[in-house]
């Protein structure tokens, strides 16, 4: 009979009457403050832009193509607005009054506790902090992404939000496999006590245990075949492990992975792999692209298959919600080749409240919003600025305020908790 995550569950409770130790053994604290993802609303968050002059020694990282950051180099799609970090740095880009446009750093201490602020007064109960694979790869590589991490963790227990690790498998090579998450984990558990915070610590725990992302499984265009790069392995480590086991695991997977085509490869061992998971995170920016009526039954219906999928397995679900899409000016560089500006259209809002809307209606209890930050692709929820840098194709939130989104998103918490009436209505300020 397949380990199912019910099944899991009930062993160890078993086995928690029979021998206090053999479930509580793992160095992890045995809760936290966020002891479950249901009810909550949470956000991916890269933290990977980088600034000339902020100490990382890595110049301008994806505000930019090629370490440089001007017209002709420039990435993003949005321009943040930064009238209240403590610290921003100056770049070759000019307001309209002539002085420099300024930007953050991720590698600040105050920039992180800003958006950890910010998502506190909007009622945004936290963000999985995305570590890609080539992060784990050198105990150089691995300490220095521990940074960010260090800083969220200080900002979420701050502020009283939530935080989990989410590893995205991009960057693993054909060939390769992954065995340095193994350890980079056991760096988190030891060095950054990443779960070992005490009861009360801002680490988000599922059906008790501290939850861990794999994002990535399951997609066709990636280098890697999931059957050859050790995810089994993965998975025992992180589910049973004496010491830094005992974890609750999120996969990150195609839309159509229920299907097993489309956006999704056609290996039925991806369902394998989910029905040893807990939850289940479909990856679907890009895959809906309008606020049109098909387009949004289409969503709804794509969410309540999904739904009584993973409730046949016992695997829990997580909708995916965002508020738009645009990548212009990093496809001009990703591609050789512009997408248009805008590509899928933020209406106001219109669009990513027809989501929630979707998602909440269809029975999710929980959500993913892509992303908190993500200029790059257009899809971020924080303050972006309406005034942007003189000359700059790009994008504002036409017209509202800066922090649009981020109330947008705190009414989606209220009423996925029940605590405001769920319409199809954009909501009013």
């Amino acid at each position: 009979m397949r380990s199912t995550p019910a099944l899991r569950h009930a062993v160890c409770l078993l086995l928690l009457v029979a021998a206090p130790l053999a479930c509580g053994a793992t160095k992890h604290s045995a809760t936290s403050r966020h002891p479950s993802y249901r009810g909550r609303v949470m956000c991916g968050y890269q933290g990977w832009f980088r600034a000339d002059g902020d100490g990382s020694q890595r110049g301008w990282v994806h505000y930019g193509w090629d370490g440089k950051f001007d017209p002709q180099h420039v990435t993003i799609d949005y321009w943040p607005e930064t009238s209240e970090y403590a610290k921003t740095y100056p770049t070759p880009f000019k307001m309209a009054d002539g002085t420099p446009a300024r930007v953050f750093s991720s590698w600040d201490q105050s920039t992180v506790d800003t958006h950890f602020r910010w998502m506190k007064e909007y009622g945004i109960d936290g963000a999985f902090m995305q570590r890609f694979f080539g992060v784990t790869r050198t105990p150089e590589s691995r300490a220095q992404g521990r940074v960010i991490l260090g800083h969220a963790l200080e900002a979420a227990d701050k502020h009283g939000r939530a935080v989990a690790v989410m590893y995205d498998l991009s960057g693993l090579e054909p060939g390769g496999d992954c065995a340095s998450i193994i350890q980079d984990w056991k760096e988190l558990v030891d060095e950054l006590r990443v779960t070992s915070r005490g009861d009360d610590q801002p680490y988000l725990y599922h059906r008790g245990q501290p939850l861990v992302t794999i994002w990535g499984v399951g997609f066709p265009d990636r280098p890697y075949d999931i059957r050859q790069i050790g995810l089994e392995k993965l998975l025992d480590f992180l589910q049973h492990d004496p010491e830094y086991g005992g974890c609750a695991v999120m996969l990150g997977v195609p839309t159509y992975f229920r299907t097993l085509d489309r956006d999704t490869t056609s290996d039925a061992y991806l369902h394998e792999l989910i029905e040893r998971a807990d939850i289940v995170l479909p990856w679907m920016v890009g895959r809906f692209n309008s606020t049109a009526e098909g387009e949004m039954r289409r969503y709804r219906e794509q969410v309540t298959g999904d739904l009584a999928w993973c409730s046949e397995r016992g695997v829990d679900y997580v909708p995916l919600v965002y508020p738009g899409f645009s990548w212009h000016n990093l496809s001009r560089h990703e591609f050789k080749k512009p997408a248009p500006l805008g590509g899928i259209p933020r209406e106001g809002g219109k669009f990513y409240w027809s989501l929630v809307h979707g998602a909440v209606d269809a029975g999710g209890q929980m959500l993913y919003v892509a992303m908190f930050d993500e200029i790059d692709e257009g899809t971020a929820i924080f303050k972006c600025s309406g005034s942007p840098p003189v000359g700059l194709e790009c994008l504002t939130y036409e017209g509202l305020p800066a922090d649009h989104y981020l109330w947008l998103t705190g009414q989606a918490g209220e009423v996925l908790r029940g605590e405001r009436k769920l319409t199809r209505e954009l909501p009013e300020r």
